[in-house]
């Protein structure tokens, strides 16, 4: 998720803990409030700080980046070390300026940091699960990736139902500037940048303006709850339509062929949009690995396939990612009242096995890579990709692979997440 996200689902946690103390009845002084702010935005997040390193700094290239963001700072044994750690400068912190308060008051005061701390960094790792990036928390345990296929990377929800809750709970004219200047910044992004269909932006900004008004009325303590209860209600919904696409997708194959299986689906919804959808499907014959987008309208009843159709037109949903592979054609898969394909690109499945054993870059990029395509710029290179991203532009998920040559990671500091797609090839 973004980072901004990320900082809102830290604010409401720390506004929780600090109602839940006062429940209790303690005295929280501007101080301890402060803090228990801070601190829910800091161990929020924190787990990115292997953007410190996972770039220019291991000169590994596009790798670094691929191979090590949402690396080990991304897993459970980090996330709670890192607690650990952000715990005991928040209580420091508050320890040294103030010598008031009783020891109950700072034994709960304690526990309440100590929440917020490790709650705060574990919602970092659960909003990256949410989306088609995915995360492997489980580490050194399980190496495997886990994605969850829901929530677009910036989703505008997320954004209003917990602005308005944490502006009229924040004490300071700064905290408050902030958060109307993000909830400014959503709206005009829903508007402006044609990644939300009009519809779906009408329905976000008639929410923008009611919302804040029922949040004004609430108490302090209900606004926070609500806002995480909205939180949670939009996240939900996005996976229950996530399963139904899936669903749709996997009987849509079905349908046409009893030899192609299908071995993982990635998806991204509209922003803001429950019922557009777009999807890579990874299939294979057993000879052929196959690689094919789609439009998928998961309540075609109330949101048709049309509809979708019509309302992107372009953005991150809206184009065709395959289009970019000089190899890819129309789809031969057969459309359904939920689904509609697009672009269809396939290779021999040898051709990827000899692929990944030859070349150790190929090898180290497979660690990370969901949806991997390539083609070739010459004679002596080829660009291996990750369609989820895109597919020529050079982005970062991109890899320029030459044809021979000795492995340039002898000494590069290759993680052992196992690749996703291993099921295709041996991996040595």
């Amino acid at each position: 998720m973004d980072n901004i996200t990320h900082g809102l689902a830290g604010l409401l946690v720390a506004d929780a803990a600090g109602h839940w103390l006062e429940r209790r009845g303690v005295r929280i002084t501007p101080r301890a409030r402060r803090t228990l702010s801070v601190l829910g935005v800091v161990a929020a997040e924190f787990p990115d700080s292997d953007l410190l390193y996972s770039g220019p700094v291991l000169r590994m290239g596009n790798l670094g980046y691929l191979l090590h963001h949402r690396g080990h700072t991304h897993t459970i044994v980090w996330a709670v070390f890192s607690a650990l750690l952000l715990w005991w400068a928040a209580r420091w912190w508050v320890n040294s300026g103030s010598s008031d308060g009783g020891g109950s008051d700072r034994g709960n005061l304690r526990g309440g940091l100590l929440a917020v701390a490790v709650i705060g960094t574990l919602s970092h790792l659960l909003l990256d699960f949410t989306n088609s990036y995915g995360v492997h928390p489980f580490w050194p345990f399980d190496n495997r990736w886990f994605y969850g296929d829901a929530v677009f990377i910036v989703e505008p929800w997320l954004w209003l139902v917990s602005i308005p809750a944490l502006f009229f709970n924040r004490p300071s004219r700064t905290g408050r500037g902030v958060l109307a200047l993000f909830f400014v910044l959503i709206i005009a992004a829903t508007l402006l940048l044609g990644e939300v269909a009009r519809d779906v932006a009408v329905v976000l900004v008639v929410f923008a303006a009611g919302w804040p008004v029922l949040q004004w009325r609430l108490p302090a303590g209900v606004r926070t709850m609500s806002g995480l209860g909205a939180w949670a209600l939009v996240t939900a919904g996005f996976f229950v339509a996530s399963a139904r696409a899936e669903s749709a997708v996997r009987a849509a194959v079905a349908g046409v062929s009893a030899t192609e299986r299908v071995l993982d689906v990635s998806l991204n919804p509209g922003p803001g949009d429950w019922g557009c959808w777009s999807a890579l499907v990874m299939s294979t014959d057993g000879d052929d690995y196959r690689v094919t987008s789609a439009f998928v309208a998961p309540f075609a009843g109330a949101r048709p396939l049309a509809t979708c159709e019509a309302r992107y037109g372009s953005g991150r949903i809206g184009s065709d990612v395959l289009g970019g592979l000089a190899a890819a054609d129309l789809s031969s898969f057969v459309a359904t009242t939920h689904v509609r394909w697009r672009s269809s690109w396939r290779r021999p499945r040898a051709e990827f096995q000899q692929l990944a054993r030859s070349h150790c870059e190929v090898q180290a990029a497979l660690r990370f890579m969901r949806v991997p395509v390539w083609q070739r710029v010459g004679e002596r290179e080829l660009v291996l990709s990750d369609a989820r991203f895109g597919v020529g532009g050079g982005g970062f998920s991109e890899l320029l692979v030459p044809a021979a040559g000795e492995c340039g990671l002898r000494r590069a500091w290759i993680p052992g997440w196992l690749p996703p797609r291993r099921e295709l090839y041996s991996a040595r």
